[in-house]
């Protein structure tokens, strides 16, 4: 767990150097998570204490990272964590580590903000990873342009994925110039590469071998890399203000399982530093709710589980009876699609759930949303953001509809009934504390 919001020193806080990397690529599908991986599991079994962050909003790679470090995996964004809790972030991080990794999102420079935008404004030198699989002496022309497009961004060498050993992997080191630093080479190979399903790779938790992979990954990356650490970055001292315990003996049941795994460590973190006792529950496979004041039923793959949330009748009587006795409940995404009347997935297999949130939602072949989101409730602004390929169909009038920073036409309904509060939206909670205490409170 990250070390609590609430410290407070009389003193100054000192700045803190631990090497750092963010690892970034040109395009999305290069390889950034395996290679990422791959270095947190090298450098974590020579017995280095390694953390990794993942730039912008994802749960599944975060899942991937937190298994090849060790370490629980938060994520750094400048708009929906913001500026001052990534720099809180990393300087604590840095406290306790001996390498940082910071996995990027999409390409380098794409986006608003980008990984090129977090790396600069934190100091953070990058180190770009290029699919070299179809190409030799223009792997160097490619690093040449990540590394000069922007000039004042901080950028320390590449890595090439997806390269054959020998007489391939030297035309593409060889093929760059004397200022970018080789970080070595990763091969083509189905014991490596981390399989994916529609809404990104699949959960560290249903791959068995996955422990196999990361290390293979390694023992192939040590062949061509060097592991001497990168040079120190310097991370500013934070300001660090009291959090109020807003929610002090507040007993919240959180939904975990595969059909519900996608929420933030710092939304777990957040609530008990405010005092909240999480207990945690499966929808699939438990007959009963905990005993518990209000009820967060994050994001997930409830498509995948139809049936067996279904049948687990138990279960929704129980979630009904809490909502009927005006208890507090915060429902995202999959958690969402749980409440609804009924669901059915991309091939047409339909099934009548919880029925709490009027509506019917039909998985898409295709991504529906996917867009930064801004929220204002009436308990106060909520950062977050959408990624989703189901569309929903409801009477229901919205509380309030999100607004996305990056002008995308994306505008997420945010239902209100009682108190249950439901939306596609992932709210990242530590961007106001105080209106997630208020949803979640009795």
């Amino acid at each position: 767990m990250s070390p609590t919001l609430s410290l407070s020193r009389a003193e100054p806080l000192a700045p803190r150097q631990c090497p750092a990397l963010v690892i970034a690529a040109p395009a999305s599908g290069q390889g950034k998570t395996t290679v990422t991986a791959a270095l947190a599991r090298l450098h974590t079994r020579q017995g280095k204490r390694v953390r990794v962050f993942k730039c912008g909003p994802d749960f599944l790679d975060p899942m991937i990272l937190s298994r090849a470090s060790g370490n629980p995996v938060y994520q750094l964004d400048l708009w929906m964590v913001g500026e001052d809790e990534s720099r809180r972030l990393l300087w604590e991080a840095a406290g306790e580590a001996d390498l940082i990794l910071i996995e990027g999102v999409m390409g380098l420079f794409d986006g608003s903000p980008s990984a090129a935008d977090l790396a600069r404004r934190f100091g953070v030198p990058v180190l770009g990873v290029i699919d070299g699989s179809a190409m030799a002496q223009t792997f160097g022309a490619l690093a040449v342009g990540l590394a000069s497009y922007q000039p004042d961004l901080p950028f320390s060498g590449v890595l090439g994925n997806r390269v054959n050993p020998g007489r391939h992997n030297d035309l593409i080191r060889d093929s760059l110039p004397s200022s970018i630093r080789w970080y070595g080479s990763l091969p083509r190979s189905a014991a490596i590469e981390l399989p994916s399903r529609h809404l990104g790779l699949v959960q560290a938790a249903e791959l068995a071998d996955l422990d196999v992979r990361l290390d293979t990954a390694a023992d192939a990356l040590s062949q061509t890399a060097t592991v001497t650490l990168p040079p120190p970055v310097t991370f500013a001292a934070p300001s660090l203000s009291p959090l109020p315990p807003l929610l002090e003996g507040v007993r919240i049941g959180v939904a975990r399982d595969s059909s519900f795994a996608f929420i933030y460590q710092a939304n777990l973190d957040l609530l008990e530093q405010m005092g909240a006792s999480l207990v945690f529950f499966s929808p699939l496979a438990d007959a009963a709710l905990p005993e518990v004041d209000s009820l967060y039923l994050p994001g997930g793959y409830p498509e995948l589980h139809l049936q067996a949330l279904a049948a687990n009748g138990s279960m929704i009587a129980a979630i009904k009876a809490h909502q009927q006795a005006g208890k507090p409940m915060l429902a995202e995404c999959g958690g969402m699609l749980y409440l609804l009347e009924s669901l059915s997935d991309a091939a047409g297999e339909h099934a009548e759930l919880a029925g709490l949130v009027p509506g019917h939602a039909q998985m898409q072949k295709r991504l529906v949303a996917l867009a930064l989101q801004s929220v204002a409730l009436p308990e106060g602004l909520l950062r977050g953001h959408s990624y989703h390929h189901s569309r929903l169909e409801s009477v229901l009038e919205p509380l309030v509809r999100g607004d996305c920073p990056n002008d995308k036409p994306v505008s997420e309904a945010v239902f209100r009934i009682g108190r249950l509060t439901a939306s596609y939206i992932h709210f990242y909670l530590p961007s106001n504390p105080a209106a997630a205490a208020a949803l979640l409170q009795p």
